[in-house]
């Protein structure tokens, strides 16, 4: 199998994609010849035309709603929303159009072929505008899907699922790894699963759970925790919406704790979801308090971003503290 980046994934899974399927369309701002503020569509627009791969203007709102429409009428859009930090003008198509278009027209329509990619998180010095991590926003919005990638692997066959996906999917990407993630990505056609999360590392003293980029930082801490003696079960979640309650319940189940890790702000951050759910079909079985290890309530820091990402000494830190509970 080549090694490859996981820009080279995404960019292999939508040629895989647009190939096998002429009602695919690939759409947003500078994707076509420019290929995308990060390359991610290089040469999809030569070998696709324009007519399937194309540029849009700079209204975010316009590109879903757009989106919407077509899949409502039998295409398979994929929109690209340039940063996640830039979704927020869309919210209302998103939100009170796309996740609910099935459901008002009693199944009669719908926009289920519909999949938006969004670069999210920081580690790029992008500040407050090109950093921030809005997965929980939607997590709120039955009718929608959310899925993170954390290498290339997973982002070829994720995305693909999502493409293919009778529910419409927001699939965010972490692109501090865009470059810096690679590894072996077999070259034919496979998919992941949609709501499965992936056990990465068995243990038995502590479960520690995280999705995206944060994997890599988990895995981090969790060399430095093996040192000290310390078991770690490392969970990568992958799908945010729905996400795979009962891997991490059983998990749970096993170690008696629990640590939580991602980008966004602690406050109403998907982590807290997770901690109530375990807490609610674990507790006779903790031995710690859930532990949430997370960004700050404060909008994204340019100068203090190394100290505002919730890195793997915070994490390390936190794991200690669980099992010394």
């Amino acid at each position: 199998m080549p090694t490859i980046n996981m820009l080279q994934a995404i960019n292999n899974a939508l040629d895989i994609a647009m190939a096998e399927d002429d009602r695919v369309l690939y759409f947003g701002e500078d994707v076509g010849i420019f290929g995308g503020v990060f390359r991610a569509t290089s040469h999809l627009q030569e070998k696709y035309g324009r007519s399937r791969c194309f540029n849009t203007p700079l209204v975010e709102q316009g590109i879903i709603g757009f989106a919407n429409g077509l899949a409502a009428q039998g295409s398979v859009p994929v929109a690209e929303i340039q940063f996640a930090d830039y979704i927020f003008p869309a919210f209302d198509q998103i939100v009170n159009e796309t996740a609910k278009f099935r459901y008002r027209s009693g199944d009669l329509f719908n926009v289920g072929g519909l999949t938006i990619r969004a670069p999210y998180g920081g580690g790029i010095s992008g500040g407050l505008y090109h950093s921030q991590s809005p997965e929980a926003y939607f997590a709120h919005t039955p009718g929608l899907k959310i899925v993170v990638p954390r290498n290339p692997y997973q982002a070829k066959g994720l995305l693909l699922a999502a493409i293919r996906d009778p529910d419409p999917v927001l699939f965010f990407e972490p692109k501090r790894l865009y470059r810096a993630s690679t590894g072996e990505v077999p070259e034919e056609d496979y998919q992941l699963p949609i709501g499965e999360a992936e056990v990465t590392r068995e243990g038995s003293d502590v479960t520690v759970l995280g999705w995206g980029a944060q994997m890599e930082v988990i895995e981090r801490a969790v060399e430095l925790a093996e040192k000290e003696g310390i078991s770690c079960e490392v969970i990568d979640l992958r799908s945010i919406l729905p996400w795979d309650q009962d891997s991490v319940v059983e998990s749970v189940l096993k170690t008696g704790r629990l640590v939580i890790t991602h980008e966004a702000p602690l406050t109403g951050g998907f982590a807290g979801e997770v901690a109530a759910t375990v807490q609610e079909r674990c507790f006779l079985y903790l031995e710690a308090p859930i532990a949430r290890v997370t960004g700050m309530d404060t909008p994204f820091p340019l100068t203090l971003e190394k100290e505002y990402l919730a890195d793997h000494l915070k994490v390390f830190e936190a794991i200690k503290a669980s099992v010394a509970f």
